[in-house]
């Protein structure tokens, strides 16, 4: 049996394989267990398998390149095109072999276990400071029932909460008080773990010659800087900064027939997480030109007069996204040229 080209469709116990020879024809097409499907693979000859970019791929990415075999991972969105009629595990394992020869083709890096610790770590961080932001409102608000307004910000309940509970006449009763004196030790304690983990991300970008480039760009700082190191993986899947700026959906969507150009918002396609961090530091940036060179404080503010605020916020992460392609691809120092 002579297998040049296998699709994969990734489960959680019984996996799809379709495989063809050199001229496409069909050599398999069945299920196979998991604890059966490393023994499979490794006693084929080295061969091209495709799979979907989902849960698991990462894992059994770098456990079949490791046995001599070319991996590739390609969206799920990209592979869709190409199933046939009703949908199923064997019709999906079939797309994903046709999709993944396909010359113009787009893939996503396989992760290693450093970014795949790394992404980890971000979104552990995230799920934790949206419940301190939701522990944070709801002490504020349960505090508004009680005549006790508390001024918008994490920091504000922080500061304020500890002489509002030891303050005796603000009308708070004693089960009232104990309530609140829980939801603040909760609080503190959330506090506590997302400040754990930015010293984690800032120990990792320290060890990163990376990322310590790209935190020189403004308003990219260690959390931007280690997110999207982990989240690209290899730059040279991509051909030039724009592709990296459209695959974080930071470029205009198009909808264009007939000759005419239709150019809409920002795609925001790709991850939501790196994309926000890209615009909220490129933000941070525009509150704060005094601190850019000349030459770079003036063109922002060109450009936010001519444009508008939010569209110069934008502009800038999309240049950022694009100067971070730069630097992965050819490991130099930033230069801003204007």
């Amino acid at each position: 049996m002579y297998i040049k080209t296998l699709g994969v469709d990734l489960a959680k116990n019984i996996f799809q394989i379709h495989g063809v020879d050199n001229v496409g024809k069909k050599v398999i097409n069945k299920a196979i267990k998991r604890n059966k499907l490393p023994e499979f693979i490794n006693q084929l000859p080295p061969c091209l398998i495709g799979m979907e970019a989902c849960g698991g791929s990462n894992y059994w990415g770098q456990k079949f390149t490791d046995m001599g075999h070319k991996v590739k991972l390609i969206s799920p969105q990209f592979v869709k095109p190409y199933v046939k009629s009703n949908k199923n595990d064997a019709v999906d394992a079939e797309a994903i072999c046709e999709a993944v020869t396909r010359p113009n083709m787009r893939f996503v890096a396989i992760k290693n276990k450093v970014q795949q610790d790394i992404q980890s770590i971000h979104k552990v961080r995230a799920r934790l400071v949206k419940e301190r932001t939701a522990q944070s409102n709801q002490l504020r608000g349960l505090l508004h029932e009680y005549g006790i307004v508390i001024p918008q910000g994490i920091r504000y309940v922080m500061n304020e909460v500890p002489s509002i509970l030891e303050d005796e006449n603000n009308g708070l009763t004693s089960c009232g008080r104990e309530l609140f004196s829980d939801l603040y030790a909760e609080l503190r304690n959330v506090d506590f773990k997302v400040s754990e983990y930015d010293k984690k991300i800032t120990t990792l970008c320290a060890s990163n010659p990376i990322c310590k480039l790209l935190c020189k760009l403004p308003g990219v700082g260690p959390l931007t800087a280690t997110a999207i190191s982990a989240l690209v993986g290899s730059a040279e899947l991509f051909k030039n900064g724009r592709e990296l700026s459209a695959y974080l959906g930071l470029v205009p969507k198009q909808y264009s027939s007939g000759g005419k150009s239709k150019l809409l918002g920002i795609s925001k396609r790709g991850d939501r997480y790196v994309r926000c961090l890209l615009i909220h530091g490129a933000r941070a940036v525009l509150f704060q030109t005094k601190n850019l060179p000349i030459s770079k404080a003036n063109w922002l503010k060109e450009l936010k007069t001519r444009r508008g605020f939010n569209r110069a916020v934008v502009a800038l992460a999309n240049k950022n996204a694009r100067t971070i392609w730069a630097i992965m691809t050819k490991g130099e120092d930033f230069i801003w040229n204007m």
